[in-house]
């Protein structure tokens, strides 16, 4: 493929911000990240954001973020934000989380 290698593997949690609770924001990541052979999770917050957590490679998290900007049809986000990379080892598959 690429010049970046199998290797170049990226994990990343995000905060999604807008009106993105309540227009199916969950189920259409859950889909998206499947689509993109992405682990992760994703979950509602309380405070009405959507806190997400994509790993797999860079390029594909990289074209997750993008999709997040816009999110399903009846989403409005405001902000996409990267609150940390790295970290512990990622998940396995892909997980609809309970609010935090």
């Amino acid at each position: 493929m690429g010049a970046t290698g199998e290797g170049a593997r990226r994990t990343v949690r995000v905060l999604i911000e807008g009106r993105v609770q309540g227009v199916g924001f969950r189920a259409w990541t859950e889909q998206a990240a499947a689509e993109l052979g992405l682990a992760g999770w994703v979950r509602n917050r309380r405070g009405g954001a959507v806190e997400a957590l994509f790993s797999g490679p860079a390029e594909d998290v990289a074209r997750m973020l993008e999709r997040c900007r816009d999110g399903p049809r009846a989403a409005a986000v405001t902000a996409v934000r990267v609150l940390e990379e790295g970290g512990a080892a990622p998940p396995e598959g892909f997980d609809v989380l309970p609010t935090a």
